[in-house]
């Protein structure tokens, strides 16, 4: 549904053309003269204006002027029965989209008008394409085999079949922005918008002005009117990360969107609806946020309808082999694929990943670089990712779905067994000394690793 406003001083045609319109599904507004167009689209933003050409008072090429001033974005049309080469070409050069002699054809008229707005709707799409660049639409990106993960990638299937409010909660690099892309691209709304916004990355003033849109001299610098994120998310899905940063005078207008799906642009008087899935997510306890005061209680409740928590990985460390290999395959898609040896893979899997998958990630594109070879080899592992000692096994969570103690201790064991080899600089009598072994002991030891 489009937003149109029709100008006329002949009434039959106004009311004509509005009927046709609205019988086509679009939300008309009519204006009889000049005067009172420019007062309507001062007050709204219209997708497309249709007005006639020869008006007393201000004319078609006065709304027409005013109109791209305001809203550069809008579609116009001039109608006129006196047509002149001057007045088209003046029309066209103010930025008009079409110009049309009466008498008219409806059906030609009605193929000018859906090609008009069948162009600002590639405007506004092209624009959020290159603000938001999708990724995969279902889960080719999700790789996860734990106990933890399944129970995410059920509860994506649930929430996209529904219109429900969703927090995703999780430590940053765990992956909110793919879970909350997962839950629209397989939902009915996947034909839709997903606009992202980062919170966190804008001050307050702009990040309203950027979520509600605004009107003209609403504020220095705004010099036409703009529709904001939640208009162009209609029909779609907005996604608000780092929903902690906002301030509590956002929050409490955030909550009336929530509750109403309505809001006014800053500077505005008309309330606007829209049909948008909101999804919001933090890194940070929300519920924590709310005991301090510094996010409101009753915003939280409503934005928590469906919560999906992801875990961090050093929690599920089954799925790290199977990142490893995602991540080589998509990192040398068209070239000499890389193996890891078992020591390499061990060293990645014992590791803690404070930056979870996005710095899993990050770790193997710059293996794939080191690594001049055909295999990534233990001494390609930073040392930094080497550490995993026993007080980091002690200190380590235990997952919902258990851990394997027999391998971690293993892996914990070689690494100490060949950290003392360098020690040492290789000789096994020396090593088996810095570990309180005996030399048959070590040997024994290494030789059970050596042969696996």
């Amino acid at each position: 549904m489009s937003k149109i406003l029709v100008v006329d001083d002949e009434q039959s045609l106004r009311d004509f053309l509005a009927i046709m319109l609205k019988k086509e599904g679009h939300d008309v507004v009519t204006a009889e003269n000049g005067t009172h167009a420019l007062k309507a689209i001062q007050a709204e933003i219209f997708d497309l204006v249709i007005s006639d050409v020869k008006m007393p008072g201000i004319d078609g090429i006065g709304v027409l002027k005013t109109t791209k001033e305001i809203s550069p974005e809008t579609v116009v049309i001039m109608i006129t029965a006196y047509a002149t080469a001057e007045t088209a070409v003046e029309a066209m050069k103010l930025g008009a989209s079409d110009y049309i002699i009466k008498p008219f054809k409806v059906d030609e008229l009605k193929l000018i008008i859906n090609n008009s707005l069948e162009k600002r709707h590639l405007r506004k799409e092209n624009i959020l394409l290159k603000r938001e660049i999708k990724s995969k639409a279902g889960f080719e990106n999700f790789i996860g085999k734990s106990e933890a993960m399944q129970k995410v990638f059920t509860l994506i299937r649930q929430v996209a079949e529904t219109n429900s409010t969703v927090l995703i909660t999780g430590e940053s690099g765990t992956g909110k922005e793919l879970v909350a892309r997962a839950v629209h691209f397989n939902s009915p709304r996947k034909d839709g918008p997903f606009v992202t916004v980062n919170c966190g990355a804008l001050p307050e003033t702009l990040l309203e002005s950027e979520l509600f849109g605004y009107m003209k001299g609403a504020f220095t610098g705004a010099a036409s009117n703009k529709q904001g994120l939640f208009e162009a998310a209609h029909g779609g899905t907005i996604f608000l990360d780092e929903i902690s940063a906002t301030s509590s005078a956002l929050q409490i207008k955030l909550l009336r969107v929530l509750q109403e799906r309505e809001f006014m642009r800053v500077g505005g008087t008309a309330e606007i609806k829209v049909d948008v899935h909101i999804i919001a997510a933090s890194n940070k306890d929300l519920l924590s946020e709310v005991a301090k005061g510094a996010f409101r209680e009753d915003l939280f409740y409503r934005l928590n309808v469906i919560p999906i928590h992801l875990p961090p990985l050093r929690e599920r460390k089954d799925d790290i082999p199977l990142l490893v290999d995602f991540f080589l395959k998509k990192l040398l898609a068209g070239r000499e694929q890389k193996k890891i040896t078992p020591e390499a893979m061990n060293a990645l899997i014992g590791f803690r990943w404070p930056g979870n998958v996005r710095e899993l990630e990050n770790t193997v594109e710059r293996l794939t670089i080191l690594c001049s070879g055909d295999t990534i080899r233990l001494e390609h592992i930073p040392d930094g990712l080497k550490s995993t000692d026993a007080a980091e096994l002690i200190s380590s969570d235990i997952p919902d779905e258990g851990l394997d103690l027999e391998a971690m201790l293993e892996n914990a064991e070689k690494k100490l067994l060949h950290k003392a080899l360098e020690k040492s600089g290789g000789v096994k009598t020396e090593a088996a000394k810095l570990l309180k072994l005996s030399f048959r002991s070590f040997r024994h030891r290494l030789q059970k690793f050596d042969a696996s």
